[in-house]
């Protein structure tokens, strides 16, 4: 890897350009002043082409040992594949002297995700994991509502990933098993968990339940985990793509006042949609979604702080560039690992029983 001044834009390579890669990676390290997309590996040659039109002068390889044969030419990983893939591919790219980012979950078992982190600490390289959603901004809301004192002691916190999805879409998230990261609790239980491991801390107990509720789907669709923290708190976490009517995205329980949010942040979509960071309300919420904080009749809304995706990038970039913290530590991610491996084991035995 070439050395940089604050000055130089990191050449990010992306390994994978269906969803994580064209819609979150690509465009958030773009948009970064101090990085570029130089180069994304896929076999796809509609997605080779997509590629070529949002990021003019990108190299396309067709597979990532051609990136890695000339690492040199690259100063950032960016795995974005499926996560049964992520393993090799992180080991690859440290072994090539890089520094990697990888998408979320970050392994299919804890104890691998602890290995690439020994790794990259032996090899002296960057790894981080991409947790998103810590930079949400309702997230961002309830995160400074405890932290201010507004709500008192929390009791419960309840955090909800629902959807109404009847009818199956298909692919590895839906039919895959555990090696590959498959199901819901891996998927948007990453969030969750890492969510509430970043406010409370970290778990003393975990109790889950795991369904699969949809013709032609073998992973769970449906999933319950509640977590007891070290410090008292008690965390309900919900994840479904079978909810008819849906329930509030946070339920922020203290002995002060609650917190009430419903409503997803709005970035993912914006995103999807062609919108940048850096333009006229990004990030922000609708008045008509903001939370109510209170008790009994005691009301009053809490407007939503902006939500900032671009924030980690930014954050990798100042680990980079200028000997700056991880914006996510991956030891971190194997915690969140540990606490979903409970969950699976804990569903298994009350389905057992």
């Amino acid at each position: 890897m070439s050395e940089h001044t604050a000055q130089q834009q990191l050449r990010v390579a992306v390994l994978g350009y269906g969803l994580a890669g064209s819609v979150f990676h690509g465009p958030l390290t773009a948009a970064d002043p101090r990085m570029r997309v130089a180069a994304v590996v896929t076999s796809s040659a509609e997605r080779a082409e997509q590629a070529r039109a949002e990021h003019p002068g990108v190299r396309v390889l067709a597979r990532a040992d051609e990136l890695f044969a000339a690492p040199e030419q690259a100063d950032l990983v960016v795995v974005a594949t499926p996560p049964g893939s992520h393993v090799q591919l992180t080991r690859a790219a440290l072994a090539a002297g890089l520094p990697v980012v990888v998408d979320k979950p970050f392994t299919p078992t804890a104890a691998q995700g602890a290995e690439l982190v020994e790794a990259a600490q032996k090899a002296g390289l960057l790894l981080s994991v991409f947790q998103n959603r810590r930079w949400d901004g309702d997230f961002l809301t309830v995160r400074r509502l405890i932290e201010s004192g507004r709500l008192g002691a929390v009791n419960r916190f309840e955090s909800r990933f629902e959807r109404w999805r009847p009818v199956a879409k298909g692919g590895w998230r839906e039919t895959g098993g555990a090696e590959e990261a498959a199901g819901l609790l891996y998927d948007l239980g990453s969030h969750l968990v890492d969510q509430a491991l970043v406010l409370f801390g970290p778990v003393r107990s975990v109790c889950a339940e795991t369904d699969t509720r949809r013709a032609g789907v073998t992973s769970d669709d449906d999933t319950f985990v509640a977590l007891t923290h070290a410090n008292g708190v008690h965390s309900h976490l919900w994840m479904s793509a079978v909810t008819p009517q849906l329930g509030p995205r946070f339920r922020v329980l203290g002995q002060s006042a609650a917190f009430v949010k419903y409503g997803l942040d709005a970035q993912e979509d914006a995103l999807r949609e062609g919108h940048r960071p850096g333009e006229a309300q990004w990030g922000a919420d609708v008045p008509e979604r903001y939370g109510i904080l209170g008790e009994g009749e005691n009301l009053e809304t809490v407007p939503t702080d902006a939500g900032a995706y671009e924030s980690y990038y930014a954050g990798i970039a100042a680990a980079l560039l200028d000997g700056a913290p991880l914006p996510v530590d991956p030891r971190e991610a194997v915690q969140a690992l540990e606490v979903i491996e409970a969950a699976r084991d804990a569903a298994a035995e009350c389905s057992a029983d």
